[in-house]
């Protein structure tokens, strides 16, 4: 009983102190941060600066805006650093602006970068680069690759996107590959649109859309993290200088 009385008197007295703000309390006395809270506390500060550095890290994408729709594409510069840096120059120097999808093979690759609507040819202003094919990087669906000759060093412009994995187009042995430089992260549905388009013959031309499938714009997104490759000055061509005749 005693003591149910005296928890009444301690419920009292607190209700007085509430009611009365001249009732003195004692201080708050300050919290102390125990060396476990604050050895976590530094363990994750640092974990949380380096994964926001590794998000702003992130690689170049070009945005190719064409009649079927949106094609966003990733571009590993650490993997093929000759062939990103020779694409998004094009880019910048409008080269895929206006150009067709002259190639398509559905289950296969759809190609682009070398004609306008009426086939006439846009050469690039580029030298020819080297091939990157030994990278790592494998023609599996979705992914982008340089087109070339039969020389394995003559892409310049014209690239396709691996409409399915093509493995027989990876180096093997001594048979170079077709160099993979990014992948679709964005538009694969335009990529399946494009790739199931009625083709047929032009002129020397094989495998052409019937209706013209054109770039309308392609612009990188974020150039803020791309650094441009230095162009190799132009050789001087050594010679002896004319005499003048007399």
């Amino acid at each position: 009983l005693s003591r149910g009385l005296g928890d009444v008197y301690k419920r009292q007295g607190l209700t007085a102190r509430l009611k009365n703000p001249l009732t003195k309390t004692e201080p708050l006395r300050p919290l102390k941060m125990s060396r476990f809270v604050l050895l976590i506390f530094l363990i994750i500060t640092p974990l949380k600066l380096l994964a926001a550095t590794e998000l702003s890290a992130v690689n170049p994408q070009v945005k190719l805006e064409t009649e079927k729709g949106d094609i966003v594409i990733e571009l590993f510069p650490k993997k093929a650093p000759v062939s990103v840096d020779n694409f998004i120059k094009h880019v910048n120097n409008f080269h895929y602006d206006g150009l067709i999808f002259h190639r398509v093979i559905k289950g296969f690759m759809i190609q682009t970068g070398g004609f306008t609507f009426d086939f006439t040819p846009r050469e690039s202003e580029r030298p020819r680069i080297v091939n990157e094919a030994s990278n790592g990087l494998k023609n599996a669906r979705g992914t982008v690759a340089m087109a070339r000759m039969s020389d394995p060093d003559s892409a310049q412009a014209q690239f396709f996107i691996n409409h399915s994995s093509n493995g027989f187009l990876n180096s093997k042995g001594d048979s170079v590959g077709y160099a993979v430089f990014g992948k679709v992260i964005s538009g694969m549905d335009t990529v399946d649109e494009i790739a199931a388009v009625p083709t047929g013959g032009f002129s020397m031309y094989q495998d052409v859309p019937i209706e013209p499938i054109r770039i309308l714009s392609a612009h990188l997104l974020n150039p803020d993290v791309w650094v441009e490759s230095q162009d190799p000055e132009p050789a001087v061509a050594i010679f002896e200088r004319p005499i003048p005749l007399r």
